[in-house]
């Protein structure tokens, strides 16, 4: 069922999202300052890929700098992206068949919010 989900998610949303996510980090990457922000957007893109069957775990062991960086990702992108999160799963939620896929949107707010200290893992 996980596989029929994520193939269904990645024609209708996942390959726009991790496209977008993709783009940011190639564009962090190129400004040296903001590295760490394009390799957590490329992690992102690829949860946005294939989202079911994984999950967001928090490191404990992320450090003061991962802080930092979260507040300023918060501030400039998170917020941002889990609104538009948010607004594209409203329309998901109100067809019983998007259900799902609202529910795999919704789950990509934690990691859009404070990117950096996340993992993501495999559920199994």
């Amino acid at each position: 069922m996980r596989t029929i989900l994520n193939v269904i998610w990645l024609v209708f949303a996942g390959i726009w999202l991790a496209m977008g996510y993709a783009l940011a980090g190639i564009i962090c990457c190129v400004l040296i300052v903001t590295i760490p922000f394009g390799i957590a957007s490329f992690r992102i893109a690829k949860y946005a890929l294939w989202p079911f069957g994984r999950t967001v775990v928090r490191d404990p062991d992320a450090g003061v700098f991962s802080l930092l960086g979260n507040i300023i990702w918060f501030v400039v992108a998170g917020i941002w992206l889990a609104i538009g999160h948010v607004v594209t799963s409203i329309p998901l939620f109100i067809s019983i068949i998007g259900i799902p896929m609202g529910v795999a949107n919704i789950k990509l707010i934690p990691v859009s919010l404070l990117p950096l200290g996340a993992r993501i893992v495999d559920n199994d």
